[in-house]
């Protein structure tokens, strides 16, 4: 079976502060309020969230999410207005709509908490309960939040949708080696596949829709004020680092891309926070880091020729793949009539974006098929690593870098993740994720100029750093897993 998994899965776009604490959590209610609200009988529902989601679920939002799945909503479509609080300030005697339509009594205490209780399938667990007028159980499930907003059903079948893949790989040695043998990129690889559940123009738009989202949300962090919710009372700070960089190269005329970077990261991870529009990449904790090494190729290195794959001429023509360029780079001519430079310039970013994306895509499949995305099961190795690695590997690519020089690109971000805690301040997605994820960003470049200096041969594979993070997360203590029961949680003073 192959690990790949669909770039519509592993970026979705939901709400903050957590892909496995919120998003999963809202989903799986949604999925128990669908099946159930048609069963006869049903008056009332309840919720048990153990483990991790028990432990930090307060400042993850994670009761208000599961309010909010209850009531039909969903991650991807909801205003994130509708959930927060949705749990924390329900009014005592207030009916709930079951699926949107089933009116039943809900209390806070319907939804209850086991943080010391782990399920042996994943540290992410909640059961819901649906009961009759005398309290009688009529249906019961018990689902696992396993990272990234993928959610799974207890007794439920596997998904077999990965089988229908023409594609077929499990390691990144195999991935290479397949595309060796087809003359391919890796991003175009994941895009044979993307085109299996889509054509190629549905697959550039929903690309398009993803990165859209992503830059909306580094666009809104960039320029919003105030305090991030929580007992915290975290200052937001890209708008004042915007401002101070404007400023600084207003008067210097100089740019200031590294330090950009940062407030790329900082901005989505600070709408993460808050609860705004995020994209899971490839969790919300870990959001802020290929939104802006995106951003930063975007910005100040998509117009340097590297990477870009057949171009738009001015006249208009279209070299090679029109919406994925994956040919050899070429140049691009100016001052002939047609098409605007804007329009070129702007056609050409956003087929680079595309194969950042697949590229990312690829490798991502990896580190959830083979370890873990889960900062409650793998730490955050799992989640700011992979993402850091999936960052490095597409940053890689929209320079003209080789597979191989991509795939030693993700290596290299890796493997200084290792070992990598989860121990958020409070419960909170903020201290010290919001800070780590700017540095991991900049890791991410780093990795892709040392590969792109060299041939892609190393030491170290993809696939054995891959092990490391998985032997590495089963042997860190649950302390260091979501739980804020270790580290930084317990050594800063909340309030």
């Amino acid at each position: 079976m192959s690990a790949y998994v669909s770039a519509f899965e592993l970026f979705s776009i939901g709400i903050g502060p957590s892909s496995s604490h919120t998003v999963g959590p809202m989903r799986a209610a949604a999925d128990f309020a669908r099946r159930v609200s048609g069963s006869p009988g049903v008056a009332r529902v309840t919720c048990v969230l153990y483990g991790s989601l028990g432990a930090t679920g307060i400042g993850h939002g994670t009761p208000d999410a599961v309010v909010a799945g209850l009531q039909g909503r969903h991650p991807d479509t909801v205003d994130p207005d509708a959930v927060r609080s949705a749990w924390s300030d329900w009014p005592e005697g207030r009916d709930l709509l079951l699926d949107g339509s089933l009116p039943m009594p809900f209390a806070k205490s319907d939804i209850a908490f086991e943080p010391r209780t782990r399920l042996p399938q994943h540290p992410n667990a909640m059961t819901l309960t649906a009961l009759d007028a005398r309290g009688e159980v009529l249906a019961a499930d018990t689902y696992y939040s396993v990272g990234g907003g993928f959610i799974r059903r207890e007794g439920e079948a596997a998904a077999v949708r990965h089988a229908v893949f023409p594609l077929s790989f499990s390691s990144a040695e195999e991935l290479l080696a397949l595309c060796d043998e087809q003359g391919m990129t890796i991003a175009e690889a994941a895009r044979r596949n993307e085109e299996v559940l889509r054509s190629e123009e549905e697959v550039a738009a929903g690309l398009d829709g993803i990165w859209d989202a992503m830059a909306g949300c580094v666009d809104a962090g960039l320029h919003a004020e105030g305090v991030l919710p929580g007992m915290l009372k975290v200052k937001r700070r890209a708008a004042v680092i915007r401002r101070q960089l404007e400023e600084a190269e207003s008067d210097g005329h100089r740019e200031l891309p590294g330090e950009w970077l940062g407030a790329f990261a900082l901005a989505v991870n600070e709408e993460n926070a808050s609860g705004g529009r995020v994209v899971t990449a490839p969790t919300n904790g870990a959001a802020g880091i290929l939104p802006a090494v995106a951003m930063y190729w975007w910005r100040y290195l998509a117009d340097s020729g590297l990477g870009v794959g057949n171009a738009v001429t001015p006249h208009g023509e279209l070299v090679g793949s029109a919406l994925f360029g994956f040919g050899a780079a070429q140049a691009i001519t100016t001052g002939s009539v047609g098409v605007p430079e804007e329009a070129i310039a702007d056609a050409n970013r956003r087929r680079g974006i595309r194969r950042f994306l697949l590229t990312a895509t690829a490798l991502g499949s990896l580190f959830k098929a083979n370890a873990s995305i889960s900062g409650a099961e793998g730490g955050c190795q799992a989640e700011v690593g992979s993402a850091c690695a999936m960052a490095a590997g597409g940053l890689t690519a929209v320079m003209g870098g080789t597979n191989r020089q991509v795939e030693n690109a993700a290596e290299i971000a890796m493997e200084h993740h290792l070992g990598l805690t989860c121990d958020p301040v409070g419960g909170l997605v903020q201290i010290p994720c919001i800070e780590r994820n700017a540095i991991a960003a900049s890791t991410a470049v780093t990795a892709a100029r040392l590969a792109l200096r060299g041939d892609g041969s190393h030491y170290v594979s993809l696939d054995q750093v891959v092990e490391t993070m998985r032997q590495t997360g089963i042997d860190m203590s649950h302390k260091y897993k979501e739980t804020s029961e270790g580290g930084l949680a317990v050594n800063v003073i909340e309030c």
